[in-house]
């Protein structure tokens, strides 16, 4: 399959080099190209443009930073979208709004293409692995003819409907709920610390015997350790997915009030220079607030 692929940052990249491993033609883009240019020993072609990445595409698959990114990759100078053929499929992987979907999916449409929300759940070494999970919306013969694609990339296909924003929805709920608990983990660990519970202890309790949770084990050894750099997702990509929910919410008339609660415990984050730390670093607010 002939492949366009723009965006290879820490979950881009891995992702490109699996569907160039899988047997198809793809060309890149990256706006460093530097990054672009590892893949060169796979084959991969580079383009100089979001629309030269497109042109010609069977697929195009962006894996991008957030809306602002993506709006420009598609519609600005030299954007993808006007160079991507009539009944080409672009397959959008980022965590974006349900609102950018929807308008994409209306704007390719008119232009005789489909559009495929595929965000990912994982982390970058998810990504390296080829283990991520995809959640897919839109029409179900565009999604199958993408799947040897989707698959190369991670260990399942989670389909989420014919409607774009239905998987955008999905992922931004589901990154409000990872927020959360490692929120619920940094005031855990605070409290336990003071009285002088070491937190791996009180991780070894509540995930080896009262639950077993894959997120609470990940995170809660980040944070025990306080291990935050390098970071697998930036804490401010975090303050952005927590905008992204509360913008659906509002849009939707849902009240969150823990969302509202989670932004400002990001921003304070971010204002005291974290910005850049693993988004678990989000329990740095907590002890700090505790005067550990």
């Amino acid at each position: 399959m002939k492949v366009g692929f723009i965006g290879l940052g820490g979950m881009g990249l891995p992702m490109a080099r699996h569907v160039l491993q899988a047997g198809h033609t793809v060309t890149v883009y990256n706006r460093t190209r530097a990054r672009a240019d590892q893949l060169k020993h796979l084959n991969a072609g580079v383009a100089d443009s979001p629309a030269a990445a497109a042109q010609g595409a069977e697929v195009l698959i962006t894996m991008v930073g957030d809306d602002a990114a993506l709006e420009e990759i598609m519609l600005g100078e030299r954007g993808a979208l006007a160079a991507l053929p009539k009944g080409a499929i672009h397959v959008s992987m980022s965590t974006v709004s349900p609102g950018l979907s929807r308008w994409l999916a209306e704007r390719h449409g008119a232009a005789g293409q489909t559009l495929v929300a595929a965000p990912v759940f994982g982390r970058p070494d998810a990504a390296e692995a080829g283990k991520l999970w995809i959640v897919a919306a839109g029409p179900g013969g565009a999604i199958e003819r993408c799947r040897p694609l989707l698959e190369a990339m991670g260990q399942g296909v989670i389909r989420a409907g014919d409607d774009p924003p239905r998987a955008n929805v999905i992922k931004v709920a589901g990154n409000f709920l990872l927020a959360a608990a490692i929120e619920a983990l940094g005031e855990a660990f605070a409290l336990a610390r003071k009285y002088g519970v070491p937190p791996a202890e009180l991780l070894d309790v509540v995930n080896g015997r009262l639950f077993r949770s894959p997120i609470y084990e990940n995170y809660g050894k980040l944070i025990a350790e306080e291990r935050y750099e390098p970071a697998g997702f930036k804490l401010r990509y975090g303050l952005k997915d927590v905008r992204l929910a509360l913008e659906a919410a509002d849009e939707a008339t849902v009240p969150m009030p823990l969302a509202s609660l989670m932004r400002d415990r990001y921003l304070s984050a971010v204002a005291r220079g974290w910005g850049d730390a693993d988004w678990a670093a989000l329990a740095r607010v907590a002890a700090a607030d505790a005067g550990l």
